[in-house]
């Protein structure tokens, strides 16, 4: 037998193609399905943030003002002496016997333990969690705990996406959009910014770009931003006045402020972090350790009161220049202190709040000695430059205080303070606050989004062309040689079957002819014979990589022939090596640097 040899059409150029075949989406009717269960968690998630806020108040009038209400009050409205120490180390002795037994996972601050849910748990979270981590944050911040209300409510809110979800017959994915959309109306409920909510989603939860994805979120999230009025108030949560256009050097000291901002994020970051490692040395049961963050918090709260709860009202003061100098620096430098001590702890609390109000002290601070521009925009700026940096969430941020304010005039100083905060974390720290707790838990997480390279090369880039083939016509005897011959050994372990008009009709390797031989078959028996009827995976040239890496991992094919969609002649042959084809042209794309522009006339060479 003679070495299969290429066919004589494999070198033509392709035929025109037609393209409907390929789409920009993979999004089918389903989508339509998830928009409606989005739309009932998009409620839950509204009705949960209403639920837990009044939690809160009613926490914060029982622990400071020993009456049974729900009006929004904040612990440094009263005065009660060396007495309120005890009240956060009472509340956190509470939270340490309900996370001992009732549920661990209402630890910190709830955002990690949604990322761990949805790339490790495939997006299941427990009932209990659902009921107890509402509980246990309003008893931590109602106590004077120095956190938001943020982190519980998205883990709150994408608890109940996800019991509503595992109700039905949904995969993996289709669980994590909801568990998703309620998180984020969980938090467009709390604070009215439905669209900085959805930018969390994707910036920070949903780990992809798809409509499947983000128009049930983003769905959730309308619905909740609709409901909020009925339940906790419309408007602004953070009402200011338009902020003047600053000059265009003005921007470099938005940038400058960016800076700062993405500096305080990385201690923040190192701070809570380090004050968890020290509990995790202490000869205790971490159910203890709390108690011992909520003496830190009540002693805190004797030197500056504004630091206790959850601060909206301080944080309004000081976006409108009321907090400033030696108090905005007393209130920053506390509020750091016993918020990572507290939150290293492993108490129950958010992080957005308190990053907002430590981030909008420092852009106080830095008003304070600048030329231009008042202390409300220096003030926005900061805060969301420190929450953008902390959270790697630069669109977030910038979008979040627009929102919170509705200040249309700080746009370009908030983008210029976010991006460049969020820029200084990552070039500083190789994980963020979020990210943290999950890596120290042994998993990793990559945050870096970008379309999947198998979708965007087509199969003629990786394929081997021209493609050696077996005739159909030949006899087993022949093919039997072909693979046992010791002097010209076969390259491959299979290779295609075509007919005398050119078509695939099937794939013939080593195996094949060992067990035609072992079953008797003559020598002169045709392989077209014995392959006609067995099924073929082929493939077209332009189609995606992707697709078919797909339909080889399903079918556990390591070969498949690649056809012209114009007529079905064979062009070439695509093998699981081929496949890394697509790694090697992404690293190479990646690394190589090479100029593509000489400018000899200004002494470039």
């Amino acid at each position: 037998m003679k070495p299969p040899t290429p066919h004589p059409t494999a070198g033509k150029a392709p035929a025109p193609r037609d393209p409907a075949h390929l789409g920009d989406f993979s999004t089918d009717r389903r989508l339509l399905t998830l928009v409606v269960m989005a739309a009932v968690v998009g409620a839950a998630g509204a009705g949960a943030a209403w639920l837990l806020l009044r939690l809160i108040a009613l926490a914060t009038n029982l622990a400071y003002f020993h009456r049974v209400s729900f009006t929004t009050v904040s612990p440094w409205q009263t005065y009660l002496g060396l007495p309120s120490i005890l009240i956060p180390v009472v509340g956190c002795i509470i939270i340490g016997l309900m996370a001992r037994y009732g549920s661990e996972r209402i630890r910190g601050h709830g955002i990690p333990e949604a990322l761990e849910a949805i790339l490790i748990g495939r997006s299941r979270m427990q009932a209990k969690v659902a009921v107890l981590k509402p509980i246990s944050s309003a008893i931590s911040i109602g106590t004077g705990g120095p956190f938001g209300a943020e982190g519980p409510i998205i883990m709150t809110g994408g608890a109940f996406g996800s019991l509503f979800a595992q109700a039905f017959h949904l995969s993996n994915a289709e669980r994590k959009t909801l568990l998703v959309a309620g998180a984020a109306a969980g938090m467009s409920a709390t604070f009215g910014t439905p669209i900085a909510a959805i930018l969390l989603a994707v910036e920070l939860l949903l780990f992809e770009w798809k409509p499947r994805s983000f128009v049930p979120v983003a769905t959730a999230s309308i619905i909740a931003a609709a409901l909020r009025p009925a339940l906790i108030g419309s408007g602004a949560l953070f009402p200011i006045a338009e902020s003047a256009a600053l000059p265009a050097w003005g921007l470099l000291l938005a940038a400058a402020l960016g800076i700062a901002g993405g500096l305080m994020s990385g201690l923040l970051t190192q701070m809570v972090y380090g004050a968890e490692d020290v509990f995790e040395k202490l000869p205790i049961h971490w159910m203890w350790r709390p108690a011992i963050g909520g003496l830190v918090v009540g002693v805190g709260g004797l030197i500056a009161p504004h630091a206790l709860g959850v601060g909206y009202d301080s944080i309004g003061q000081l976006l409108h220049g009321q907090l400033t100098g030696g108090a905005a620096l007393r209130l920053m430098i506390v509020k750091a202190v016993i918020w990572s001590i507290a939150l290293g702890s492993g108490t129950s609390g958010g992080v957005l709040a308190p990053l907002l109000m430590m981030g909008a002290a420092l852009g106080v601070l830095f008003g304070g000695f600048t030329p231009v521009g008042d202390l409300p925009l220096w003030a926005l700026v900061g805060a969301a430059a420190t929450m953008a940096g902390t959270m790697r969430s630069p669109l977030t941020g910038i979008i979040f205080a627009l929102e919170l304010t509705h200040d249309v005039g700080a746009l370009a100083p908030l983008a210029a303070g976010c991006v460049v905060a969020h820029a200084t974390t990552v070039l500083l720290l190789r994980r963020s606050i979020l990210t943290e707790k999950v890596a120290r838990r042994g998993h990793h997480i990559f945050r870096e989004y970008a379309v999947d390279p198998f979708e965007t090369m087509q199969v003629r880039e990786i394929m081997a062309s021209p493609a050696q083939t077996v005739s159909a016509a030949q006899p087993v005897g022949e093919v039997m040689d072909f693979f046992t011959n010791p002097v010209a050994p076969a390259r491959h372990k299979s290779y295609p079957v075509i007919d005398e008009a050119g078509k695939v009709v099937g794939l013939v390797a080593r195996a094949d002819a060992l067990r035609w031989t072992s079953q008797g078959w003559p020598a002169e028996a045709i392989v077209g014979e014995l392959v006609s009827d067995a099924p073929v995976l082929t493939a077209f040239e332009d189609e995606p990589v992707g697709r078919l890496a797909d339909r080889m991992a399903e079918a556990n094919i390591g070969r498949v022939p690649v056809l012209r969609r114009a007529d079905g002649a064979l062009v070439g042959i695509v093998a699981r090596r081929d496949l890394l084809r697509v790694r090697a042209a992404v690293a190479r794309h990646e690394a190589e640097r090479e100029r593509l522009l000489r400018l000899p006339m200004v002494g470039i060479p």
